[in-house]
């Protein structure tokens, strides 16, 4: 079986990657302990190591609310438990009564730091509380580097995982019969606009399909993507249920409170 035939072209790289992973795992009999993914990754991830492997997988980013989740991939023998994931929860502490900070400001203040993106988990606000998900590994370096948040000053104290914040952002899910699964037809359907309002969005570089800019307004969605248009909050394609009998999809999509 041809797998690249059932992803997108874009996804070749991070398909050959897993299958990597798999292969390590299988020949080393050791476990493997990836960045933290998106849903679009976790599910190639969970489709390419399949249920009936030799080896397992399982995710977790720090909480059961968690987005962004760091995979282990391990032999049938291993039990694993949370503290093999390595994940580490900081909060901010900063002067709340004079300075407001939103997450824009949070994400762009760690990617300055060097690290690639998929070192950090989420990002989560709850009033002025504010905590971030990160790898343990680099833990030590981000509450050295980090100092400040937009023009805040900020301290990072490191707070124990039970002690995670549950986010604000609430969602609704809603099902939606589309013609097909273009970009375009989606966002007409989840966000209740035109056809011809969603292409302008999507041609002016205002739509993101899984934190990456979408231009194309043919471009096909699949199951485990995020969506998301500048002034209208997120959506996820939590599943596609196939055809009805008029040939039409049936999806089952999540969008922002």
């Amino acid at each position: 079986m041809n797998l690249y035939q059932h992803f997108r072209s874009e996804e070749r790289e991070f398909i050959d990657q897993v299958i990597g992973w798999k292969h390590d795992v299988e020949y080393s009999y050791a476990s493997k302990l990836t960045d933290f993914l998106d849903p679009r990754e976790q599910l190639i991830v969970k489709t390419i190591i399949g249920n009936h492997s030799d080896v397992k997988w399982s995710f977790f980013g720090g909480s059961e609310y968690t987005e962004r989740q760091r995979a282990l991939l391990f032999p049938e023998y291993m039990e694993p438990v949370q503290e093999d994931f390595q994940v580490s929860l900081f909060e901010l502490d900063y002067a709340k009564k004079f300075v407001s900070i939103e997450h824009r400001q949070v994400l762009g203040s760690l990617m300055s730091l060097g690290l690639k993106r998929g070192k950090f988990g989420d990002i989560w606000i709850n009033g002025d509380r504010i905590q971030f998900f990160a790898a343990a590994e680099i833990s030590d370096y981000v509450r050295l580097q980090l100092d400040r948040v937009g023009r805040a000053g900020i301290t990072l104290k490191e707070v124990p995982l039970i002690e995670a914040i549950k986010p604000e952002e609430t969602w609704r899910e809603i099902s939606v019969t589309v013609s097909s699964l273009r970009l375009d037809t989606l966002l007409s359907a989840i966000y209740n606009v035109s056809r011809q309002k969603a292409q302008t969005y999507i041609q002016h570089g205002g739509v993101k399909v899984n934190w990456t800019s979408i231009e194309n307004v043919a471009f096909e969605c699949g199951e485990g993507d995020t969506l998301s248009v500048r002034g209208h909050g997120r959506a996820k394609i939590v599943t596609i249920e196939g055809k009805t009998k008029k040939e039409k999809w049936r999806v089952i999509a999540g969008r922002q409170k």
